[in-house]
């Protein structure tokens, strides 16, 4: 399998998807298997039709990927699961990321409205002066998840492999 993480470096939180022979039951018990070892090299959780991998808590740090696989069963003659994987940061950064982006973008469009409305009146529009700051921030947030994301490049690329070697035990 050539690594998808090379091809989608520019996306937020790229996805893909996986097609192997073993059942959805297969690859959950493989994955409980692995986390439940003496020394396993990742954690997770594996609920139903779903897996959860992210790195050990001792090498966790802010930028930690997380890959959540949803594991479906399709009736196809070539292969019978499809795992549709999504990586990024953790939930929680995921979160906080959005939430000033929506932020930003809200702040933009209330600033906007406010400008325009003074100008369509004749009033003075200066107001319109915080929109390149907002969009500085907004850059600069971006800049910092960009950041984040080399940081836990690596991490990525371990956690890849692993799933990997999960998925394809009995392939």
């Amino acid at each position: 399998m050539s690594s998808p993480t090379d091809t989608q470096a520019f996306k937020l939180r790229p996805r893909f998807d996986i097609h192997t022979q073993l059942t959805v039951l297969e690859v959950c018990d493989e994955f409980k298997k692995s986390y439940e070892s003496d020394n396993p090299p990742f954690s997770g959780k594996v609920r139903g039709g779903y897996v959860c991998i992210y790195p050990l808590n001792k090498e966790r740090h802010y930028w930690s990927p997380h890959f959540s696989l949803s594991i479906e069963s399709v009736k196809n003659e070539t292969y019978a699961t499809k795992i549709s994987v999504l990586y990024g940061p953790a939930p929680e950064v995921w979160t906080m990321f959005v939430f000033f982006y929506a932020v930003i973008a809200l702040l933009i469009v209330i600033v906007a409205v406010i400008g325009f409305a003074n100008k369509s009146i004749g009033e003075p529009a200066t107001i319109l002066w915080t929109i390149p700051l907002l969009l500085v921030i907004f850059i600069s947030m971006y800049a910092v998840s960009y950041y984040g994301q080399k940081k836990g490049h690596n991490q990525v690329e371990e956690i890849y492999d692993y799933m990997s070697t999960i998925i394809s035990i009995h392939n």
